[in-house]
């Protein structure tokens, strides 16, 4: 199969109406999109990514008013109202009681709750106000390895396995959504650090919190929260406040991330600095997982990576990088 990469709405439209998968861009990450409610659509998802059949899939909209019918109202939490009228289009997933009869158990890896997002980036906007129908898009590339923020990403992962990727260029927020659940209060939870900060869910919620320990025994019950993900091949190492110095290595073997300034002893070519001087972690964001690619593709032993300050987009940042350096 031949991969083709545009702009062009329409093309993608018919694909994915005729069953077929489409790469495409949101403000967080590139999304591998199939037909939300159709089983063969969403079997070719999990097949192309190598995704297992435990883990759920985001359904996405194009309005928060396109969400009925695929939810049972009665369940759905005050809160979650005030959540989507103050971020939606944005980087906010929220995990909501779904129909049963009309969202497939595939979607929802048999669960009660189904995620649902309605992105922002004006390319998926304007496709999915051509279609009748959700689309299911986990990030667009091997399950566990680096989510692609450019359509090159796709391309160098994927190419061949899909017919289009839809380019609306670089991913603007850099990092995948925020992930909401509900607590037994109805309170706001968040199962996954993203995009989204919880200082800002709070400013609109107070209620918001993390989850808990406790709830955390079922790491299936939300994309995006198995223990490692986000991967390069190379070996990654975190170091930095509260974690062991970055160790003896061998610089032509070594590439470095970091914040404001690069690693003493490397070679400048290995590393990427993600926010030059300033330590701003929205820029940080916007470029982790380019700088991952890269760095990644460079053919060195080890990877050292900077624990950053763990406060606002920290926190998610920090979460992507622990899970990118769990994998053994």
């Amino acid at each position: 199969m031949t991969t083709h990469l545009g702009p062009d709405v329409a093309r993608a439209a018919a694909l994915l109406r005729a069953g077929e998968l489409v790469a495409i861009p949101t403000e967080t990450v590139y999304g591998l999109a199939g037909h939300g409610l159709r089983e063969d659509s969403l079997h070719r998802i999990f097949e192309v990514k190598g995704r297992p059949l435990s883990n759920p899939l985001i359904l996405h909209f194009a309005s928060a008013d396109a969400l009925a019918g695929y939810l049972l109202p009665e369940r759905v939490p005050a809160a979650a109202h005030t959540l989507l009228a103050a971020f939606s289009p944005g980087p906010l997933t929220l995990l909501l009681p779904r129909e049963p009869a009309v969202v497939p158990d595939l979607v929802t890896a048999g669960l009660p709750d189904v995620a649902v997002r309605i992105p922002a980036h004006p390319l998926v906007r304007q496709l999915l106000g051509q279609l009748d129908f959700p689309l299911a898009a986990p990030s667009a590339n091997p399950f566990g390895y680096i989510s692609p923020t450019r359509p090159e990403h796709v391309l160098k992962q994927l190419g061949g396995r899909i017919p289009y990727i839809l380019d609306g260029g670089a991913s603007q927020a850099g990092i995948e959504s925020t992930v909401v659940g509900f607590g037994p209060a109805g309170e706001p939870v968040v199962y996954r650090p993203g995009a989204l900060s919880l200082e800002r869910l709070q400013a609109v919620v107070p209620a918001t919190r993390l989850r808990t320990e406790a709830e955390k025994v079922k790491p299936a019950a939300s994309p995006g929260l198995l223990p490692y993900h986000y991967s390069p091949h190379t070996p990654l190492q975190l170091f930095g406040p509260g974690l062991r110095p970055a160790p003896a290595f061998d610089p032509a073997r070594t590439g470095a991330l970091t914040l404001r300034e690069p690693l003493p002893g490397l070679p400048a070519n290995q590393q990427v600095v993600l926010s030059p001087g300033r330590g701003d972690l929205a820029e940080a964001a916007h470029g982790l997982y380019a700088a991952l690619h890269q760095l990644d593709a460079l053919g060195l032993e080890l990877l050292l990576a900077e624990r950053l300050p763990n406060t606002g987009l920290g926190v998610a940042l920090n979460e992507r990088l622990e899970k990118a350096a769990a994998r053994k």
